[in-house]
Protein backbone atom coordinates (compact mmCIF):
# COMPACT_ATOMS: atom_id res chain seq x y z
CA UNK A 1 0.00 0.00 0.00
CA UNK A 2 2.77 2.69 0.64
CA UNK A 3 6.10 2.49 -1.08
CA UNK A 4 9.27 3.69 0.02
CA UNK A 5 12.05 4.69 -2.36
CA UNK A 6 15.38 4.74 -2.43
CA UNK A 7 17.04 8.36 -2.86
CA UNK A 8 19.33 7.72 -5.66
CA UNK A 9 16.85 5.82 -7.74
CA UNK A 10 14.53 8.10 -8.06
CA UNK A 11 16.97 10.34 -9.70
CA UNK A 12 17.46 8.40 -12.70
CA UNK A 13 13.76 7.99 -12.95
CA UNK A 14 13.39 11.85 -13.01
CA UNK A 15 16.36 12.25 -15.90
CA UNK A 16 14.40 9.36 -17.96
CA UNK A 17 11.09 11.21 -17.52
CA UNK A 18 13.25 14.71 -18.71
CA UNK A 19 14.63 12.89 -21.08
CA UNK A 20 10.89 11.77 -22.59
CA UNK A 21 9.57 15.07 -22.71
CA UNK A 22 12.43 16.17 -25.10
CA UNK A 23 10.70 18.87 -27.19
CA UNK A 24 12.50 17.57 -30.16
CA UNK A 25 10.55 14.28 -30.17
CA UNK A 26 6.96 16.12 -30.52
CA UNK A 27 8.19 18.67 -32.87
CA UNK A 28 10.99 17.45 -34.67
CA UNK A 29 10.08 13.53 -34.55
CA UNK A 30 6.23 14.22 -34.84
CA UNK A 31 5.70 11.32 -31.83
CA UNK A 32 2.52 11.77 -30.66
CA UNK A 33 2.29 13.66 -27.03
CA UNK A 34 0.47 10.98 -24.70
CA UNK A 35 1.48 8.66 -21.65
CA UNK A 36 2.13 5.76 -23.68
CA UNK A 37 4.64 7.49 -25.56
CA UNK A 38 6.62 8.71 -22.58
CA UNK A 39 6.60 5.76 -21.13
CA UNK A 40 7.95 4.09 -24.61
CA UNK A 41 10.83 6.74 -24.26
CA UNK A 42 11.70 6.15 -21.04
CA UNK A 43 11.84 2.32 -21.60
CA UNK A 44 14.39 2.89 -24.46
CA UNK A 45 16.75 5.16 -23.01
CA UNK A 46 16.65 2.69 -19.50
CA UNK A 47 17.69 -0.52 -22.04
CA UNK A 48 20.41 1.27 -23.63
CA UNK A 49 21.61 2.82 -20.11
CA UNK A 50 20.88 -0.97 -18.74
CA UNK A 51 22.73 -2.81 -21.89
CA UNK A 52 25.82 -0.87 -21.71
CA UNK A 53 25.91 -1.27 -17.90
CA UNK A 54 25.36 -4.90 -17.41
CA UNK A 55 28.22 -6.30 -15.50
CA UNK A 56 27.73 -8.88 -12.94
CA UNK A 57 28.26 -6.92 -9.67
CA UNK A 58 25.60 -4.32 -10.99
CA UNK A 59 22.37 -6.83 -11.43
CA UNK A 60 21.37 -5.67 -8.01
CA UNK A 61 21.45 -2.09 -8.76
CA UNK A 62 19.95 -2.46 -12.08
CA UNK A 63 17.34 -4.96 -10.34
CA UNK A 64 16.21 -1.77 -7.91
CA UNK A 65 15.92 0.57 -10.73
CA UNK A 66 14.27 -1.69 -12.95
CA UNK A 67 11.46 -2.11 -9.55
CA UNK A 68 11.70 1.38 -8.95
CA UNK A 69 10.73 2.95 -12.28
CA UNK A 70 7.93 0.52 -12.49
CA UNK A 71 6.53 1.90 -9.31
CA UNK A 72 6.78 4.85 -10.54
CA UNK A 73 4.92 4.32 -13.49
CA UNK A 74 2.64 2.48 -11.49
CA UNK A 75 1.92 5.33 -9.27
CA UNK A 76 1.48 7.74 -12.73
CA UNK A 77 -1.07 5.41 -13.89
CA UNK A 78 -2.97 5.52 -10.87
CA UNK A 79 -2.80 9.45 -10.72
CA UNK A 80 -4.29 9.43 -14.21
CA UNK A 81 -7.50 7.66 -12.34
CA UNK A 82 -7.17 4.01 -13.40
CA UNK A 83 -8.42 1.54 -10.92
CA UNK A 84 -6.99 -1.89 -9.58
CA UNK A 85 -7.70 -4.07 -12.30
CA UNK A 86 -6.63 -1.07 -15.37
CA UNK A 87 -3.72 -0.59 -13.68
CA UNK A 88 -2.46 -4.18 -13.40
CA UNK A 89 -3.18 -4.98 -16.51
CA UNK A 90 -1.75 -1.97 -17.93
CA UNK A 91 1.47 -3.12 -16.04
CA UNK A 92 1.23 -6.08 -17.11
CA UNK A 93 1.61 -5.27 -20.82
CA UNK A 94 3.83 -2.70 -20.00
CA UNK A 95 6.44 -5.14 -18.64
CA UNK A 96 5.67 -7.53 -21.87
CA UNK A 97 6.55 -4.97 -23.85
CA UNK A 98 9.72 -3.58 -21.97
CA UNK A 99 11.10 -6.99 -22.36
CA UNK A 100 10.11 -7.34 -25.98
CA UNK A 101 12.36 -4.13 -26.80
CA UNK A 102 14.74 -5.69 -24.26
CA UNK A 103 15.00 -9.23 -26.42
CA UNK A 104 14.75 -7.12 -29.53
CA UNK A 105 18.00 -5.25 -28.95
CA UNK A 106 20.18 -7.86 -27.41
CA UNK A 107 19.13 -10.48 -29.83
CA UNK A 108 20.04 -8.47 -33.12
CA UNK A 109 23.45 -7.35 -32.29
CA UNK A 110 23.57 -4.79 -34.82
CA UNK A 111 26.02 -1.33 -34.49
CA UNK A 112 22.91 1.26 -34.33
CA UNK A 113 19.45 2.07 -34.43
CA UNK A 114 19.64 2.98 -38.01
CA UNK A 115 19.98 -1.14 -38.62
CA UNK A 116 16.70 -1.33 -36.05
CA UNK A 117 14.35 1.12 -37.73
CA UNK A 118 11.40 -1.83 -37.92
CA UNK A 119 11.30 -1.62 -34.12
CA UNK A 120 11.08 2.07 -33.58
CA UNK A 121 8.42 2.10 -36.14
CA UNK A 122 6.44 -0.27 -34.61
CA UNK A 123 6.08 1.29 -30.90
CA UNK A 124 6.53 5.12 -31.91
CA UNK A 125 4.70 5.01 -35.34
CA UNK A 126 2.50 1.85 -34.64
CA UNK A 127 3.44 0.53 -38.20
CA UNK A 128 1.32 3.09 -39.67
CA UNK A 129 2.77 5.27 -42.75
CA UNK A 130 5.25 7.79 -41.47
CA UNK A 131 7.93 9.49 -43.32
CA UNK A 132 11.24 7.70 -43.32
CA UNK A 133 12.79 11.33 -42.49
CA UNK A 134 10.89 10.81 -38.99
CA UNK A 135 11.81 7.33 -38.20
CA UNK A 136 15.76 8.38 -39.00
CA UNK A 137 15.59 11.42 -36.63
CA UNK A 138 14.86 9.15 -33.81
CA UNK A 139 17.23 6.12 -34.85
CA UNK A 140 19.84 8.83 -34.98
CA UNK A 141 18.95 10.38 -31.55
CA UNK A 142 19.09 7.19 -30.11
CA UNK A 143 22.44 6.08 -31.71
CA UNK A 144 23.85 9.18 -30.28
CA UNK A 145 22.30 8.32 -27.00
CA UNK A 146 23.64 5.08 -27.31
CA UNK A 147 27.52 6.35 -27.75
CA UNK A 148 26.83 9.23 -25.16
CA UNK A 149 25.82 6.59 -22.40
CA UNK A 150 28.59 3.75 -23.78
CA UNK A 151 31.20 6.34 -22.09
CA UNK A 152 29.09 7.18 -18.92
CA UNK A 153 30.26 6.37 -15.36
CA UNK A 154 27.91 3.84 -13.41
CA UNK A 155 27.94 6.21 -10.45
CA UNK A 156 26.68 9.02 -12.54
CA UNK A 157 23.99 6.84 -14.16
CA UNK A 158 22.99 5.81 -10.60
CA UNK A 159 22.54 9.59 -9.40
CA UNK A 160 20.69 10.53 -12.71
CA UNK A 161 23.25 12.80 -13.85
CA UNK A 162 22.73 12.11 -17.24
CA UNK A 163 23.68 15.16 -19.23
CA UNK A 164 22.81 14.39 -22.94
CA UNK A 165 22.44 17.07 -25.79
CA UNK A 166 21.48 15.99 -28.99
CA UNK A 167 24.29 17.46 -31.56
Amino acid sequence: MFTSYKKHTNKLYNKLVELSRNKFFYSDVKLADNFETRVLLIFFHFIIILRLKKENKLKKNFQDLFDNIFQNIEINIRELGYGDTKVNNTMKSLNKIFYDILYKLDKKNEASFQERLELLNKYFFNNKKNTDQNTDKLAKYMDQFNDFCFDLNIDNVLNGSIDFKLK
